[in-house]
């Protein structure tokens, strides 16, 4: 025993100066030490045991972390730019989640016809099937709302809805046979190539588009417009679970979302500010007080508040503006209004350019927005809510400001003039006068004692060029 430890001592002394290479048995020797340094490590098998258990865990926790969920999001108003960017979005979202589908709730009264193609554009492209639902009861896809209904994976309705009336409008009013045809057969054409991938009853969509033919959501389900009737959304996904759908590229896949979490998509901050300026009635309204905020900075410079307000809410109009049809000729109009009542403070017309003022706002915020459904234009109501208090206040406002103009000057040096004063020394002609509370130096033409009445003619620096009063006064018959 103290033979090998004295031999281990050795070879370990020699390993560590360098010596030389240890002998067979020295070797031995150290292959000891070096075993029973790694006999407190794991054993190969139970590595490997551990290191699979790892990599379950994280694929574990990346399937929780990427639930396949089904993604929701509600359209409730006319389809527009802002729509289709909120619907690009949340499908880029559900594929980035590998999520089961997509539900779209749509009520809506129809919408602009570039908008409809994105979102279909996107619909079809997309990798995570796409359920669009028309509820709740008593709501409507109607006319772009049909198209988009139409191209979805799955279509469904609730109990008590409607859809179809898909005819296109041309922007700004009537049109001609040619361009009438041409629009129609466009629009048959997208609504045909849709609805054919989808295996639905392509003549009787092509009818909504040409004929405007609506249906109940009873009616739609006999005739192969739609798959289902549901009033919920869980019995619309106990309806589909099991069920095989064919997507537009024809792959077939069957989804099971019963029971399956339902995850709510909400539009940004930024897309809910944009979604409300861009109400034709708040735009037209934001424009018309941002041209009276100005026009009122104009007229009071140095205000600072009012061409502030105004330039803020002119640049919100015009990015609503920008991204829905506008009829330039109606903005020349609103223009023109205001032309009109600066001209009624002007030349006095006793109302009449005023009332012209007013026409003209209120038939350019009539017109301000070319759009193909009544929802998506500026109301009445709402146009003459503005128009008429708007024209009474610039009008009231202008006609202050030119009557100010023409108020005679009371300060600085034509301020003195024609002013009274009293002579308090002899002018002879020149002498010392007291104006406004301040002696003035003073020459008169004509010779003026002492407390007499003078006149201020001229101001010729810090002297007066006076007249007696009394030499002002006119002769008597």
């Amino acid at each position: 025993m103290k033979f090998a430890l004295s031999s281990q001592l050795s070879a370990l002394r020699e390993v560590r100066v360098g010596t030389g290479a240890p002998s067979a048995s020295s070797g031995q020797a150290l292959a000891r030490p070096s075993r029973a340094k790694l006999g407190s490590c794991l054993q190969p098998q139970q590595l490997w045991v551990r290191h699979a258990a790892c990599w379950f865990a994280v694929l574990f926790l990346s399937v929780a972390f990427c639930s396949a969920d089904v993604l929701k999001i509600s359209i409730n108003d006319a389809i527009q730019p802002v729509t289709a960017e909120f619907i690009g979005r949340a499908l880029d979202l559900a594929a980035a989640n590998h999520d089961q589908a997509v539900l779209i709730e749509i009520n809506t009264p129809g919408g602009l016809v570039d908008s409809t193609r994105e979102i279909i554009e996107k619909i079809v492209a997309s990798p995570v099937p796409v359920i669009i639902y028309v509820t709740p009861s008593g709501s409507r896809a109607a006319s772009a709302g049909f198209f988009i209904l139409e191209c979805g994976d799955v279509a469904a309705m609730a109990p008590g809805t409607n859809t179809g009336a898909a005819h296109p409008v041309l922007l700004g009013g009537k049109m001609d046979d040619v361009m009438k045809q041409k629009m129609e057969n466009d629009a048959a054409a997208l609504m045909r190539s849709v609805v054919a991938k989808r295996g639905r009853n392509v003549e009787l969509a092509e009818s909504a588009v040409r004929e405007s033919k609506s249906f109940t959501d009873q009616e739609a389900l006999d005739k192969k417009l739609i798959e289902y009737i549901a009033p919920s959304v869980q019995d619309l996904f106990h309806q589909l679970s099991g069920k095989s759908i064919r997507r537009f590229d024809g792959k077939t896949v069957t989804l099971n979302l019963a029971d399956k979490p339902v995850r709510d998509y909400r539009m940004t901050l930024k897309q809910r500010i944009l979604s409300y300026i861009m109400d034709p009635n708040v735009a037209f309204i934001l424009l018309a007080i941002g041209a009276m905020a100005l026009y009122a900075e104009f007229n009071h410079p140095g205000a600072v508040i009012p061409g502030t307000v105004g330039v803020v809410f002119i640049l919100l109009a015009a990015f609503a503006l920008n991204l829905l049809p506008v009829r330039f000729a109606a903005i020349a109009m609103i223009f023109g209004a205001f032309l009109l009542f600066a001209a009624e403070a002007k030349f006095a017309s006793h109302g009449v350019l005023t009332t012209g003022g007013i026409v003209l706002l209120t038939m350019g915020g009539l017109f301000l927005i070319d759009a193909p459904i009544p929802e998506m234009r500026v109301r009445l109501t709402t146009a003459l809510a503005v128009s008429i208090p708007l024209g009474i206040i610039t009008a009231f406002l202008m006609s202050i400001a030119v009557r100010a103009r023409r108020n005679k000057i009371v300060t600085g040096e034509q301020g003195l003039i024609g002013e009274i004063g009293i002579a308090r020394t002899p002018l002879a002609p020149a002498g010392k006068v007291f104006v406004h509370g301040e002696l003035w130096d003073a020459v008169s033409a004509v010779p003026v004692p002492a407390g007499e009445r003078i006149v201020i003619r001229q101001v010729d620096g810090l002297t007066l060029r006076v007249d007696p009063v009394a030499a002002t006064r006119p002769v008597m018959a």
